[in-house]
Protein backbone atom coordinates (compact mmCIF):
# COMPACT_ATOMS: atom_id res chain seq x y z
CA UNK A 1 0.00 0.00 0.00
CA UNK A 2 0.98 3.65 -0.87
CA UNK A 3 -0.25 6.67 1.37
CA UNK A 4 -3.22 8.39 0.23
CA UNK A 5 -2.03 11.53 -2.79
CA UNK A 6 -3.64 14.78 -2.88
CA UNK A 7 -6.96 14.97 -4.01
CA UNK A 8 -6.22 17.12 -7.26
CA UNK A 9 -3.09 17.10 -9.89
CA UNK A 10 -1.49 20.23 -9.24
CA UNK A 11 0.81 19.79 -11.94
CA UNK A 12 1.10 21.95 -14.84
CA UNK A 13 -0.59 21.06 -17.82
CA UNK A 14 3.21 21.54 -19.85
CA UNK A 15 4.37 19.01 -17.02
CA UNK A 16 1.47 16.48 -17.60
CA UNK A 17 2.24 16.44 -21.06
CA UNK A 18 5.72 15.59 -21.15
CA UNK A 19 5.13 12.79 -18.84
CA UNK A 20 2.43 11.91 -21.26
CA UNK A 21 4.34 11.87 -24.50
CA UNK A 22 7.23 10.14 -22.65
CA UNK A 23 4.90 7.29 -20.99
CA UNK A 24 3.21 6.90 -24.47
CA UNK A 25 6.71 6.66 -26.46
CA UNK A 26 8.24 4.41 -24.01
CA UNK A 27 5.37 2.01 -23.27
CA UNK A 28 4.43 1.57 -27.04
CA UNK A 29 8.54 0.91 -27.67
CA UNK A 30 7.98 -1.44 -24.82
CA UNK A 31 5.03 -2.95 -26.33
CA UNK A 32 6.27 -3.67 -30.07
CA UNK A 33 9.40 -5.07 -28.47
CA UNK A 34 7.95 -7.93 -26.47
CA UNK A 35 4.89 -7.93 -29.37
CA UNK A 36 7.64 -8.72 -31.93
CA UNK A 37 8.51 -11.78 -30.29
CA UNK A 38 5.01 -13.48 -31.01
CA UNK A 39 4.46 -11.43 -34.70
CA UNK A 40 2.16 -8.92 -32.66
CA UNK A 41 3.74 -5.65 -32.53
CA UNK A 42 1.54 -3.35 -33.78
CA UNK A 43 -1.23 -3.62 -31.91
CA UNK A 44 0.66 -4.72 -28.19
CA UNK A 45 2.58 -1.04 -29.10
CA UNK A 46 -0.78 0.43 -29.49
CA UNK A 47 -2.30 -0.62 -26.29
CA UNK A 48 0.65 -0.26 -24.72
CA UNK A 49 1.00 3.48 -26.08
CA UNK A 50 -2.71 4.22 -25.19
CA UNK A 51 -1.50 3.17 -21.37
CA UNK A 52 1.06 5.16 -21.21
CA UNK A 53 -0.32 8.22 -22.71
CA UNK A 54 -3.71 8.08 -20.32
CA UNK A 55 -1.24 7.60 -17.08
CA UNK A 56 1.09 9.94 -17.75
CA UNK A 57 -1.55 12.68 -18.07
CA UNK A 58 -2.78 11.16 -14.75
CA UNK A 59 0.47 10.93 -13.35
CA UNK A 60 -0.56 7.07 -12.42
CA UNK A 61 2.90 5.32 -12.02
CA UNK A 62 5.03 6.15 -8.97
CA UNK A 63 8.22 6.33 -11.17
CA UNK A 64 10.56 6.88 -7.86
CA UNK A 65 9.70 3.19 -6.97
CA UNK A 66 10.61 -0.26 -8.49
CA UNK A 67 7.07 -1.18 -7.89
CA UNK A 68 5.91 1.64 -10.02
CA UNK A 69 8.80 0.66 -12.99
CA UNK A 70 7.52 -2.86 -12.35
CA UNK A 71 4.10 -2.58 -13.07
CA UNK A 72 4.48 0.15 -15.98
CA UNK A 73 6.90 -2.64 -17.58
CA UNK A 74 4.60 -5.43 -17.33
CA UNK A 75 1.52 -3.46 -18.08
CA UNK A 76 3.62 -2.43 -21.10
CA UNK A 77 4.45 -5.85 -22.17
CA UNK A 78 3.35 -9.25 -20.37
CA UNK A 79 -0.18 -7.95 -19.38
CA UNK A 80 -1.19 -5.78 -22.32
CA UNK A 81 -4.05 -8.35 -22.66
CA UNK A 82 -5.64 -7.04 -19.34
CA UNK A 83 -3.95 -3.62 -19.88
CA UNK A 84 -6.22 -3.66 -23.09
CA UNK A 85 -9.35 -4.80 -21.04
CA UNK A 86 -8.65 -1.66 -18.46
CA UNK A 87 -8.83 0.70 -21.05
CA UNK A 88 -12.12 0.10 -22.32
CA UNK A 89 -13.33 -0.17 -18.87
CA UNK A 90 -11.24 3.19 -18.56
CA UNK A 91 -13.67 4.30 -21.35
CA UNK A 92 -17.10 3.32 -19.50
CA UNK A 93 -15.57 5.31 -16.36
CA UNK A 94 -15.62 8.14 -18.23
CA UNK A 95 -19.18 7.83 -19.48
CA UNK A 96 -20.07 7.19 -16.04
CA UNK A 97 -18.27 10.19 -14.74
CA UNK A 98 -20.58 10.98 -11.54
CA UNK A 99 -19.30 10.39 -9.26
CA UNK A 100 -16.13 9.75 -11.46
CA UNK A 101 -12.18 9.45 -10.85
CA UNK A 102 -10.32 8.81 -7.63
CA UNK A 103 -7.30 10.85 -8.17
CA UNK A 104 -6.23 9.88 -4.26
CA UNK A 105 -6.40 6.14 -4.48
CA UNK A 106 -5.02 6.48 -8.35
CA UNK A 107 -2.17 9.32 -8.08
CA UNK A 108 1.26 7.39 -8.42
CA UNK A 109 -0.34 4.72 -7.35
CA UNK A 110 0.36 2.61 -9.97
CA UNK A 111 -3.33 2.11 -10.64
CA UNK A 112 -6.91 4.03 -11.76
CA UNK A 113 -9.76 4.04 -9.38
CA UNK A 114 -13.25 4.89 -10.40
CA UNK A 115 -16.25 5.34 -8.29
CA UNK A 116 -18.42 4.02 -10.90
CA UNK A 117 -17.43 2.95 -14.54
CA UNK A 118 -17.75 -0.58 -15.16
CA UNK A 119 -19.93 -2.55 -12.54
CA UNK A 120 -22.12 -5.35 -13.40
CA UNK A 121 -22.73 -6.29 -9.87
CA UNK A 122 -24.34 -3.50 -7.61
CA UNK A 123 -22.09 -2.84 -4.81
CA UNK A 124 -19.14 -5.17 -5.79
CA UNK A 125 -15.32 -3.50 -7.39
CA UNK A 126 -13.97 -4.80 -10.30
CA UNK A 127 -10.78 -5.05 -11.33
CA UNK A 128 -9.75 -4.92 -15.08
CA UNK A 129 -6.11 -4.76 -15.70
CA UNK A 130 -5.23 -1.56 -13.80
CA UNK A 131 -8.33 -0.26 -13.48
CA UNK A 132 -10.65 -0.66 -10.59
CA UNK A 133 -14.24 0.44 -11.08
CA UNK A 134 -17.13 0.25 -8.72
CA UNK A 135 -14.96 1.72 -5.62
CA UNK A 136 -18.09 3.71 -4.21
CA UNK A 137 -17.66 5.64 -1.12
CA UNK A 138 -14.07 5.70 -0.43
CA UNK A 139 -14.02 8.07 2.19
CA UNK A 140 -15.25 4.68 4.36
CA UNK A 141 -12.53 3.01 6.20
CA UNK A 142 -13.60 -0.36 5.00
CA UNK A 143 -14.31 0.32 1.37
CA UNK A 144 -10.91 2.18 0.97
CA UNK A 145 -9.65 -0.92 2.45
CA UNK A 146 -11.33 -2.87 0.11
CA UNK A 147 -9.61 -0.87 -3.08
CA UNK A 148 -6.42 -0.89 -1.28
CA UNK A 149 -5.96 -4.50 -0.08
CA UNK A 150 -8.15 -6.17 -2.03
CA UNK A 151 -9.00 -4.85 -5.64
CA UNK A 152 -5.11 -4.02 -6.13
CA UNK A 153 -4.28 -7.65 -5.47
CA UNK A 154 -6.02 -8.43 -8.30
CA UNK A 155 -4.11 -5.74 -10.20
CA UNK A 156 -1.24 -7.63 -9.54
CA UNK A 157 -2.22 -10.97 -9.91
CA UNK A 158 -2.87 -9.60 -13.34
CA UNK A 159 0.69 -8.20 -13.80
CA UNK A 160 2.47 -11.49 -12.33
CA UNK A 161 0.08 -13.95 -14.24
CA UNK A 162 -0.25 -11.95 -17.92
CA UNK A 163 -2.29 -13.53 -20.46
CA UNK A 164 -2.39 -16.81 -18.07
CA UNK A 165 -4.50 -14.83 -15.26
CA UNK A 166 -8.04 -14.65 -17.79
CA UNK A 167 -7.77 -17.61 -18.54
CA UNK A 168 -7.14 -19.26 -14.97
CA UNK A 169 -9.75 -17.04 -13.36
CA UNK A 170 -12.96 -17.50 -15.96
CA UNK A 171 -11.61 -21.38 -16.25
CA UNK A 172 -12.26 -21.55 -12.23
CA UNK A 173 -15.31 -19.59 -12.77
CA UNK A 174 -17.12 -21.72 -15.13
CA UNK A 175 -15.49 -25.14 -13.79
CA UNK A 176 -16.51 -24.25 -10.32
CA UNK A 177 -20.05 -23.22 -11.24
CA UNK A 178 -20.85 -26.93 -12.86
CA UNK A 179 -18.53 -28.54 -9.52
CA UNK A 180 -21.06 -25.97 -7.33
CA UNK A 181 -24.61 -27.20 -9.44
CA UNK A 182 -23.45 -30.56 -8.88
CA UNK A 183 -22.73 -30.06 -5.25
CA UNK A 184 -26.27 -28.34 -4.31
CA UNK A 185 -27.92 -31.52 -6.61
CA UNK A 186 -26.28 -33.88 -4.20
CA UNK A 187 -26.26 -32.55 -1.12
CA UNK A 188 -26.40 -29.12 -0.26
CA UNK A 189 -30.13 -28.28 -0.87
CA UNK A 190 -30.69 -26.90 1.85
CA UNK A 191 -28.80 -23.67 0.96
CA UNK A 192 -29.78 -21.92 -2.51
CA UNK A 193 -28.65 -23.10 -5.55
CA UNK A 194 -27.13 -19.74 -6.53
CA UNK A 195 -24.78 -19.49 -3.26
CA UNK A 196 -23.43 -22.55 -3.15
CA UNK A 197 -22.76 -21.72 -7.12
CA UNK A 198 -21.24 -18.60 -6.32
CA UNK A 199 -19.45 -20.39 -3.10
CA UNK A 200 -17.90 -22.02 -5.33
CA UNK A 201 -17.30 -20.34 -8.71
CA UNK A 202 -15.96 -16.79 -6.94
CA UNK A 203 -15.37 -17.29 -3.44
CA UNK A 204 -13.37 -20.52 -3.67
CA UNK A 205 -11.09 -19.33 -6.60
CA UNK A 206 -7.75 -18.79 -5.78
CA UNK A 207 -7.33 -15.60 -7.13
CA UNK A 208 -10.58 -14.17 -4.65
CA UNK A 209 -9.10 -16.14 -1.89
CA UNK A 210 -5.67 -15.01 -2.03
CA UNK A 211 -7.05 -11.40 -2.50
CA UNK A 212 -9.94 -11.53 0.51
CA UNK A 213 -7.18 -13.23 2.74
CA UNK A 214 -4.81 -9.99 2.00
CA UNK A 215 -7.80 -7.98 2.90
CA UNK A 216 -7.80 -9.72 6.51
CA UNK A 217 -11.89 -10.55 4.96
CA UNK A 218 -11.60 -14.15 5.12
CA UNK A 219 -14.01 -16.47 4.78
CA UNK A 220 -16.36 -14.01 3.31
CA UNK A 221 -19.84 -13.51 4.24
CA UNK A 222 -21.44 -14.01 1.50
CA UNK A 223 -19.78 -17.97 1.03
CA UNK A 224 -21.36 -20.67 2.53
CA UNK A 225 -19.52 -20.76 5.61
CA UNK A 226 -19.17 -25.11 5.36
CA UNK A 227 -17.86 -25.23 1.95
CA UNK A 228 -14.28 -25.90 1.87
CA UNK A 229 -10.90 -25.15 3.41
CA UNK A 230 -11.82 -21.87 5.08
CA UNK A 231 -8.36 -20.97 6.38
CA UNK A 232 -6.96 -17.91 4.48
CA UNK A 233 -4.07 -18.48 1.98
CA UNK A 234 -1.87 -15.28 2.88
CA UNK A 235 -1.39 -13.15 5.53
CA UNK A 236 -3.59 -10.04 5.68
CA UNK A 237 -1.64 -6.78 4.32
CA UNK A 238 -2.23 -5.27 7.78
CA UNK A 239 0.46 -7.80 9.89
CA UNK A 240 2.96 -7.92 6.21
CA UNK A 241 2.72 -3.76 5.85
CA UNK A 242 5.88 -4.28 3.74
CA UNK A 243 4.88 -7.53 1.92
CA UNK A 244 4.75 -7.82 -2.02
CA UNK A 245 1.36 -7.83 -3.44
Amino acid sequence: MTPAAATADTRSVATRSAEAATAALVGAALGATAGAVIGVAAPVASVAGLNGLIAGWRGTYRWTSADGVTAFVLDSTWTTTMTAAGIASQVIGVVRSRPGYVHELSHRQNRHVYRRGFQPRQGFAVTLGNVISGAGDVSRARRAKLITDHENVHIWQARWFGPAYPVLYIGWMIGGAVAGGAVWLASKRDESFRRVVESYAYYLNPMERWAYSRDAHWPPTGMVASLGNVKPVARPFETTPSAPH
